[in-house]
């Protein structure tokens, strides 16, 4: 009994890993951020749940986010470099989408 009780929480979690990983926005998709960011766990850059946690009640959080993203940066989450999205200001709609949604994730 105890090992079918296992099996469905582990099949539960999985289902629900899965869920998280399918509600990433197709323009993160289309832009790349999957290669190194996820939903809820670190890969190369930190989870977005994660920063979500460290902006929330920050004043200023989406436009600072916003040029981190356009002209990339690093030190802030460990020594890899996240490389610039739009250094040349042509995809700030996008960007403003993506910090929102990210913002978003911690509510």
């Amino acid at each position: 009994m105890k090992s079918i009780i296992y099996s469905m929480t582990v099949a539960g979690l999985m289902v629900a890993g899965s869920a998280m990983a399918t509600d990433m926005p197709p323009l993160a998709k289309s832009n790349g951020c999957t290669a190194c960011h996820s939903i809820d766990h670190k890969i190369v850059g930190p989870a977005w749940m994660d920063v979500s946690k460290k902006y929330k009640g920050v004043a200023g959080a989406e436009a600072k986010l916003i040029a981190k993203v356009s002209k990339g940066g690093g030190g802030v989450w460990g020594q890899v470099p996240m490389p610039g999205m739009d250094p040349a200001g042509k995809k700030q709609g996008d960007i403003k989408k993506l910090v929102e949604f990210v913002l978003s994730l911690d509510k």
